[in-house]
């Protein structure tokens, strides 16, 4: 997927669903229709506020959020569980226009983890907080919470049994969906402002206590209106190590590289081969985008502002499923 770009009053959302995708081969028609559907409804709630004038940061809000209300996706009310049976939500927000952040990481009780993360970055002097610090942080804020009930989906209650089943017999987990699942987007608004949002459960039978890379500012999530606006997903630890999302800001900055070409760098050349399995969601300042990966796919898509919903999840063009 090559950049784009747009004039100068043009909006452009992208949003991501994770890497590690459904392999092909068991994907049935009636889940994959689903998919491109939820992806539908995430960039339809940002492209909504985007057309009216709306802040890049209450799109990426608003996309998130739909994603985590959407069980097939690994956040919020899909996420994953621990090892130990539990789940453990991480999320973060960046605003590009002068790098204000938020981000929690270790909880579970908030509806919509990304609204935790931006009352961090609104309502604190901090950027992260983690664990039960960041529950009592979210009641005193009055954040929407569920109980544990409305957080369970059995299919990611059978991917932990089937992941531990595989563990105790000494079998190689080949199922990349298992591995990893993020929920993201990143816009840019008429006003030229960028902005960026991470959100996921994790990896399925992560260690508890582990924290990946979404939350964490620079490696799975990043905004400067001086260059472009990143949310990742993959995996997380070798994420972390390369500041992936930085990274390819910086060679925007430094080695004047368009943002498709600063991108693949990353997720392909640099990533890839050190087991960084996944790919990334960007937006440049002037409104291109790019959506490389370096799996077997990743839930994605983009609205700029014709209005066209474009969606995909494998090595495949953005369709407009919209009337299919």
């Amino acid at each position: 997927m090559t950049s784009q770009s747009l004039l100068p009053n043009d909006f452009t959302l992208a949003v991501h669903g994770g890497a590690g995708t459904i392999l092909r081969s068991t994907m049935t028609a009636e889940r994959e229709a689903a998919y491109h559907a939820g992806l539908r409804r995430a960039l339809d709630a940002g492209r909504t506020l985007l057309a009216d004038g709306g802040t890049a940061l209450d799109a990426v809000t608003a996309a998130v959020m739909a994603l985590e209300d959407e069980p097939l996706f690994n956040a919020g009310r899909g996420a994953v569980y621990t090892s130990a049976g539990k789940q453990e939500m991480d999320a973060a927000i960046m605003d590009g226009r002068n790098h204000a952040a938020g981000a929690i990481a270790g909880i579970c009780g908030p509806r919509n983890p990304i609204v935790a993360a931006r009352a961090v970055m609104e309502k604190s002097e901090h950027v992260l907080l983690i664990g039960d610090s960041a529950l009592a942080f979210c009641q005193a804020q009055g954040i929407a919470f569920e109980d544990a009930a409305y957080f369970f989906t059995e299919a990611r209650w059978q991917a932990l049994q089937d992941t531990l089943a595989m563990r105790r017999s000494g079998t190689q987990d080949q199922d990349d969906s298992r591995k990893h699942g993020t929920v993201g987007a990143v816009a840019r608004d008429r006003f030229g402002h960028l902005a960026a949002a991470t959100s996921t459960g994790g990896m399925t039978a992560k260690a508890p206590g582990r924290v990946g890379d979404s939350p964490v500012i620079g490696a799975g999530t990043w905004a400067d209106d001086a260059t472009c606006a990143v949310s990742a997903t993959g995996h997380g630890e070798i994420f972390i190590r390369y500041a992936a999302a930085h990274e390819i800001a910086s060679q925007l900055r430094h080695a004047g590289q368009s943002l498709d070409v600063a991108a693949r760098a990353v997720v392909v050349d640099l990533l890839a081969p050190q087991g960084g399995s996944g790919g990334v969601i960007a937006v440049d300042k002037d409104g291109g985008f790019a959506l490389p990966f370096n799996c077997a796919g990743m839930y994605r898509g983009v609205v700029t502002a014709d209005g066209v919903l474009r969606t995909a999840i494998y090595d495949e063009p953005l369709v407009d499923f919209s009337a299919a």
